[in-house]
């Protein structure tokens, strides 16, 4: 499950030929997790439109579905929502629509991250977060869904977005991230061949690309979170906090007895 990664920044968007001609005017976070906003690369045009434009919008990361009741329903999806099981997203109420009307997108990406605990008994019991990436260099593309909610109370209109994933049972990179016994799974990624055909594909050949990238196609290392600065204890704080000063000889003391 992807929670978590890099967004493209603005100068490689432009260099990447993705097709875009204009970028969100808004600035999105060096890092996404559930709940931000980032780019997505989606088709230009309404859902029959085969015309072959793209577009580059910014979409919240948890895909909220457009039935959702209200905000309060719309958040609680939303946290469940992150990535989408390939095998059963045009099948699945959350994604099915999204699905059908062809909302495929592709998630610019410089690095994923994802929790390694092969060498848990070293860290007390914990995770390492590992960081992969396109071995070459280049940026990745990943294959999501993207819906369009208007919030019934307010009128505002959320575009989100999740992302697709395949199973990595076996996968020498992706096998080796989650808690032992669980299944392995990994974001699908589209080639940049075939990123216009993806973006364009009926409900139908969608399901061509929902496949693993091979691990030599990636780079992987341990990656983990600098840690969180510890606050002092409050008696700590009292005992070094600088002394009340002490009125002077000649000004009465406005606090005293």
């Amino acid at each position: 499950m992807c929670t978590n990664y890099t967004p493209s920044a603005r100068d490689r968007l432009r260099a990447a030929r993705l097709g875009v001609d204009h970028l969100p005017p808004q600035d999105w976070p060096a890092e996404v997790f559930p709940g931000s906003e980032a780019p997505i690369v989606v088709r230009a045009g309404a859902a029959g439109d085969m015309a072959r434009g793209v577009r580059c919008d910014l979409a919240r990361f948890g895909l909220v579905p457009h039935w959702a009741a209200d905000a309060a329903k719309a958040r609680a999806l939303s946290r469940h929502t992150l990535n989408a099981r390939s095998e059963t997203a045009a099948l699945k109420p959350s994604f099915r629509g999204a699905w059908r009307q062809r909302h495929f997108a592709l998630v610019p990406m410089e690095a994923f991250f994802e929790p390694c605990w092969e060498d848990a008994a070293a860290h007390g019991g914990r995770s390492v977060r590992w960081r992969m990436a396109a071995a070459d260099g280049e940026l990745l593309t990943a294959a999501g869904l993207w819906d369009r909610w208007t919030d019934p109370a307010s009128g505002e209109i959320v575009t989100s977005f999740t992302l697709l994933t395949v199973n990595a049972d076996g996968h020498a990179v992706m096998g080796r991230m989650h808690r032992p016994g669980d299944e392995k799974r990994m974001p699908v990624f589209i080639p940049p061949a075939d990123r216009s055909a993806w973006l364009h594909a009926s409900a139908d050949d969608a399901h061509h690309w929902m496949r693993a990238l091979p691990a030599a196609q990636l780079s992987a290392a341990p990656a983990p979170l600098p840690p969180r600065p510890t606050r002092a204890p409050r008696a700590a704080q009292r005992q070094t906090a600088p002394p009340k000063a002490a009125p002077a000889p000649d000004t009465p003391d406005l606090f005293g007895p």
